[in-house]
C-alpha cells in the first residue's frame, strides 16, 4: 500500500547525486521530480514492494543517465507512467 512508503526516504541532495560538472543541483531537482511523479502516479493500492522496486529503479536507470539535468517534466511524465503500467518489464530480475 502506498501509504506504507515516505517519499522522503528517497529524495536527494546535491551531495548525494555526485559531481555533474557544476549541474549538481538540476540533477538532483530532476531526480527529485522523478521521484515525486513516481510516487504521485502510483494507485493507493499498489503494493508497498512493488512501491519501493520501482523507486529504487529510479535511481539505478537515471543517476548515470548524462541527459538528466536536460529532461523536461512531461518526458518525465512519460517514463514514470510506462513504468508503472508494465513494472514486470521493470521488475524482471528483481524475481
Amino acid at each position: 500500500m502506498k501509504e506504507f512508503v515516505v517519499i522522503h526516504d528517497y529524495l536527494v541532495t546535491q551531495e548525494l547525486v555526485g559531481d555533474w560538472d557544476g549541474q549538481e543541483e538540476e540533477v538532483a531537482e530532476r531526480m527529485n521530480e522523478i521521484y515525486h511523479t513516481m510516487y504521485d502516479l502510483a494507485e493507493e493500492d499498489i503494493e508497498t514492494e512493488v512501491l519501493e522496486q520501482l523507486l529504487a529503479l529510479i535511481w539505478d536507470t537515471w543517476i548515470g543517465n548524462e541527459d538528466i539535468a536536460e529532461i523536461e517534466t512531461n518526458d518525465i511524465y512519460d517514463w514514470c507512467k510506462h513504468v508503472l503500467d508494465n513494472p514486470e518489464q521493470h521488475l524482471q530480475s528483481e524475481e
